[in-house]
């Protein structure tokens, strides 16, 4: 089994749409609930998350052996990554299905990534 983050993007400066009802979020985070729990069921469910928006980053690097923090974000784009799930997955079939899944209940695409490796990166490189 793989693990694959399925991440949706935001695009700063698209023309705004009017907000939603109260009924229209209600019935997607029902469908997200669901999703969810079958993820959970069918233990695909690893890790999920909402993010705030790039304005609310912090870059964190090391400089001449100083820690230096800038407000972010680290690159300037019109799109930024809004929110993600890490699943398991026995395939890029099943994982895309998934993606299919969740675009659905948000209404937005999903991009799906394939981890190289997973776990610690000390373990990875260790002999």
């Amino acid at each position: 089994m793989s693990q694959y983050l399925l991440s949706t993007f935001a695009a700063d400066g698209e023309p705004p749409s009017p907000p939603p009802s109260q009924e229209t979020m209600q019935a997607m985070m029902e469908r997200i609930v669901a999703l969810e729990a079958d993820m959970d069921a069918a233990g695909t469910f690893v890790f999920g998350g909402h993010l705030h928006g790039p304005d609310a980053a912090t870059v964190v690097r090391m400089r001449n052996a100083e820690l230096v923090m800038t407000d972010g974000p680290f690159v300037e784009s019109k799109e930024h990554i809004s929110g993600f799930y890490i699943i398991n997955a026995d395939d890029l079939d099943a994982a895309l299905d998934w993606a299919g899944r969740v675009s659905d209940c948000i209404g937005r695409p999903i991009e799906v990534q394939p981890f190289a490796a997973t776990g610690r990166v000390a373990d990875q490189f260790s002999g």
